[in-house]
């Protein structure tokens, strides 16, 4: 026999077994005694409040964003509609920023005092649900397209 093996014959052995019972055993009573002499309680449990998790402006209102943001990108699909091709069929238009879409029905082009403007109604399909709006877009004098009226049905 080695002499390692001699070292750790049948008889020390058992006085190893003993020792790492007698560790495992102190090392659970232990904790339980800190409990058991009065250390927490759930009654004595205070909230703390001088943490803050998170907080928002009042004045940030994305729904409000999002619907100025789908406004314009109804007035485009409006002033570059070509309305004697579609024949008064739907137009479709979607906002990747958004993720809203719908369709541009009831298109009309109309010449008043020289002015032109096309009024139609829109469906809006967002995450807040399916809204219908009427509007009116009419020719600048510079050459662009200005939104005069955009409501919700």
């Amino acid at each position: 026999m080695s002499r390692i093996a001699q070292a750790f014959d049948s008889r020390q052995w058992g006085v190893i077994a003993s020792a790492s019972a007698k560790v495992a055993i102190v090392s659970i009573v232990l904790p339980l005694a800190g409990c058991g002499a009065g250390g927490f309680s759930l009654e004595k449990a205070e909230v703390d409040r001088s943490i803050l998790t998170s907080s928002t402006s009042a004045s940030a209102k994305p729904a409000d964003t999002d619907r100025d943001s789908d406004q314009t990108t109804i007035g485009n699909a409006v002033s570059s509609a070509d309305i004697e091709q579609l024949g008064g069929q739907a137009v479709p238009w979607a906002n990747a920023g958004t993720g809203s879409r719908g369709s541009i029905t009831e298109l009309a082009e109309l010449k008043d005092s020289g002015q032109t403007c096309r009024r139609f109604k829109a469906s809006r399909e967002s995450f807040d649900g399916v809204a219908m709006f009427e509007g009116e877009l009419c020719l600048a004098s510079a050459g662009g397209w200005r939104m005069q009226g955009f409501k919700a049905l």
